[in-house]
């Protein structure tokens, strides 16, 4: 599999229940789908940029080995992270419009994926794959990807989604690629 398929993969299922997606779903019952996916992708891009570079100099300054480890290791925490669950504070939200609903999408959605597991995600792909174009822009598409689920469930079906079938599919896909990765680093 590709460096984009990989990222794209990875950080749609890391998306799958997390806070943002949360975030993007209750602005699309506020907003309209087409404002709130472009607020999303142009946050989105930046964070994702960010995180890809961190992601390039960590590969720079480690052995693979260590890569590995560190890899297996973040993807079980991400599968435990992802049965713990987060939680959606209504204080998170943008009570203030003045900037607008593009803006005030981007600049929320912005700040609420600094340190979120996708982001955490995206980091641990790029040193693993070391190829930035192909996870920057895999790992846009896959978070756009799940945000733009969230929308459409936010527009269509409101609050009724299969949560714990999604938080527990995506728990076991990290668990399962974590282990997979420890084996890699020491076959």
């Amino acid at each position: 599999m590709t460096a984009f398929w990989i990222s794209l993969i990875y950080v749609l299922v890391a998306e799958m229940g997390d806070k943002t997606q949360l975030v993007a779903l209750a602005f699309a019952t506020r907003f309209k789908a087409s404002v709130v996916l472009a607020g999303v992708f142009v946050a989105t891009l930046v964070v994702h940029l960010f995180s890809v570079s961190l992601g390039e100099m960590v590969s720079r300054a480690l052995p693979v080995f260590w890569i590995q480890m560190i890899a297996g290791a973040a993807f079980i925490v991400f599968g435990l992270w992802t049965l713990r669950g987060d939680e959606f504070d209504d204080d998170e939200k943008v009570q203030s419009n003045r900037f607008g609903p593009f803006l005030t999408v981007a600049v929320t959605f912005f700040l609420a994926e600094l340190g979120d597991k996708t982001m955490l995600m995206t980091i641990t792909v790029a040193s693993e794959q070391k190829s930035f174009v192909p996870v920057w822009l895999g790992s846009t598409v896959g978070m756009v990807i799940a945000d733009g689920l969230a929308i459409v469930v936010g527009k269509v079906m409101g609050k009724k989604l299969p949560e714990n079938l999604i938080k527990y599919g995506a728990a076991v896909v990290f668990i399962l690629s974590g282990v997979y990765t420890f084996y890699e680093a020491f076959r």
